[in-house]
């Protein structure tokens, strides 16, 4: 599955994208800020989390800027299951943040997720994430007020995650009442001018 959105192309990774994946994902600040699993750090990591199976319903892409110097990697986006919800997360690279790459690759994201059928998606933002929670409400995304204690296998300990969800279920369209003279005062009708 490939998204391509106004900056970015959002597809799965290529074995060409190895040696630029294992730099990105060697930021310290990238996996001490993703939650539950650590994202690989060694080529021989990378290869085995990119052939593992995935299920085509629950997508993870890599964010590729498209620029005339050929794709740059600029971060990961995708879905999983977390205590019984579709959860989405997102890293990007230091030096690509503060561009709204993230949020635009969000928005991307849940709209596929509304495509697939999903109702809502939940997402959580570490307590000492600057910036996650704007780029969550740029997607979308509003803060429940709920916070749980997520475990990050890169702080070896649980740390306190703020909720937000991003209702996906499309709104009912406005009923619509079909005019007949029969529902019409006879008042209000005019006859044709001649």
């Amino acid at each position: 599955m490939f998204v391509r959105t106004e900056r970015l192309f959002l597809r799965p990774a290529w074995p060409e994208d190895l040696d630029d994946l294992v730099e990105v994902l060697s930021e310290e600040d990238i996996q001490r800020n993703v939650g539950v699993t650590p994202l690989p750090r060694t080529a021989q990591e990378l290869r085995a989390y990119l052939d593992r199976p995935r299920n085509p319903r629950l997508p993870h892409f890599f964010m590729y800027l498209r620029g005339a110097d050929g794709p740059q990697l600029v971060g990961g986006v995708g879905l999983g299951r977390y205590e019984g919800d579709v959860e989405v997360g997102y890293w990007i690279g230091a030096r690509h943040r503060g561009r709204g790459l993230a949020g635009e690759a969000l928005r991307a994201v849940v709209a596929q997720a509304r495509v697939l059928g999903y109702p809502r998606l939940i997402a959580s933002d570490f307590a000492d994430t600057p910036g996650t929670h704007q780029v969550l409400e740029s997607a979308g995304f509003r803060d429940t007020g709920q916070v749980r204690s997520r475990y990050s296998a890169a702080r070896a300990m649980e740390h306190a995650a703020r909720i937000y969800v991003a209702e996906l279920q499309r709104r009912a369209a406005p009923r619509q009442t079909t005019i007949t003279p029969a529902t019409v005062a006879p008042a209000a009708i005019q006859p044709a001018a001649a």
